[in-house]
């Protein structure tokens, strides 16, 4: 599953700094209670975070994450993310987090279990309007693209139409990816709200080798 901004981006980061990552479908009360029961730390909202500019807690913001310490296990509150991670597990699939840190390291990753005759599904999380109303997301387009790209320079075959495209629409923009990724919707979003740090992190193709994979109810490194 692919969420460049931001979900899989933190999610790359965390595993980077060794954070075993709990997914979790809800912001809210519940996301305390589950921090408690798995002696994790709860990830604040950006602005909640922003707004505590002397306490410096641990915040959803990918760039934030990088500098945490002490951080052993960490509840990651995505309402979209987590959502299709779930989703996905309950399928019986293995869930993989991409996107455009890592997605070389993934499709390395991928593709032998593909080339020994795995199915794989890349999933482009996108975004949502104010009124809740299905948003197109470049960036995950992008970020799912990386991933295929990276399978297809590595011999795997037999795309479908809609990974073909996926897969041209990051060449296209690999060049120049992260100026791309600040200029698209979803981007120009986080930046405008005091976020460009966080699209800064996003844009930094291949920055990681992590690959994190769910296993439970978190994600830990392959």
């Amino acid at each position: 599953m692919v969420d460049v901004l931001s979900f899989t981006t933190t999610l790359s980061v965390a595993i980077e700094q060794g954070i075993e990552v709990f997914p979790f479908r809800w912001n809210d009360a519940r996301a305390a209670e589950h921090a408690l029961r798995h002696g994790a730390t709860l990830a604040l909202g950006r602005f909640e975070a922003l707004a505590r500019r002397d306490a410096r807690p641990v915040s959803l913001s990918p760039a934030s994450l990088a500098t945490v310490q002490g951080v052993e296990r960490l509840v990651l509150p995505s309402p979209n993310g987590s959502s299709i991670a779930f989703g996905l597990a309950e399928t019986g699939a293995e869930v993989v987090g991409a996107s455009l840190r890592n997605a070389d390291a993934v499709a390395d990753w991928l593709a032998p279990q593909i080339l020994g005759g795995a199915t794989c599904a890349v999933i482009p999380a996108g975004e949502r309007w104010p009124d809740g109303s299905l948003r197109p997301a470049a960036e995950d387009l992008w970020g799912a693209g990386a991933v295929i790209a990276g399978l297809v320079d590595r011999g795997v075959v037999g795309l479908s139409p809609e990974a073909r495209l996926a897969e041209e629409s990051f060449r296209a923009v690999r060049p120049d990816v992260a100026a791309e990724l600040a200029a698209c919707a979803s981007g120009v979003e986080l930046v405008t709200g005091g976020f460009a740090d966080d699209v800064a992190v996003a844009g930094q193709l291949d920055a990681s080798k992590v690959v994190p994979v769910l296993r439970g109810e978190s994600f830990v490194g392959a």
